[in-house]
């Protein structure tokens, strides 16, 4: 039997446009912390096993994620439980200055569904590195939220970052899927 695990990743206050002082509200994280809100409770059902992954930033001078600040703290929609794993970043990758791969191998997790944001940093930082690392990836897509970027006088909205995205991890790196699909894998 192939051993899985919930990676939920930055789901915190900061991206919240339904929180007040948020420093990096993206469009649609509300609606998909409720699909990672629903992915979390069939994991905890069918006692997959759950990390949660927060990122805080090194400085003061960056834009958000603030060390000790109410922006950093994991939304409450996903609040970890008492038994499970939160691991603490600083970069986009999920793999780097953490013990994530190792607690992975611990556990011989040879499967990771993911979710979270942003899209096209932290989640496609994570989702690449693991497949590279070995790991087979579903990503809820869902159950991510992306921001509206500029380049060169170009503007990029939130949905069309999140297609992007979605579409060369879903071609080479992971099978992208509602969360509503991922749900019912988990209940099996």
């Amino acid at each position: 039997m192939t051993v899985s695990a919930l990676l939920l990743i930055d789901i915190q206050n900061d991206y919240f446009p339904s929180f007040t002082r948020a420093k990096m509200p993206l469009p649609h994280m509300d609606a998909a912390s409720a699909q990672a809100a629903h992915l979390l409770a069939a994991a905890r059902r069918s006692g997959t096993i759950v990390i949660h992954v927060k990122h805080v930033m090194a400085s003061d001078a960056a834009p958000f994620f603030h060390p000790g600040t109410p922006g950093s703290e994991l939304h409450e929609s996903v609040a970890p439980q008492s038994e499970e794993t939160v691991i603490e970043k600083t970069r986009p990758n999920s793999f780097v200055g953490t013990k994530l791969q190792e607690l992975l191998r611990e556990a011989q997790v040879e499967h990771l569904t993911i979710c979270g944001a942003m899209s096209q940093m932290c989640i496609d930082a994570t989702v690449r590195a693991a497949v590279d690392l070995g790991f087979k990836v579903t990503l809820a897509h869902d159950a991510c939220a992306a921001a509206t970027v500029e380049h060169d006088g170009v503007t990029a909205s939130s949905d069309m970052v999140q297609a992007a995205i979605m579409a060369p991890l879903a071609a080479s790196y992971a099978e992208v899927q509602r969360a509503s699909e991922c749900v019912a894998r988990l209940q099996g």
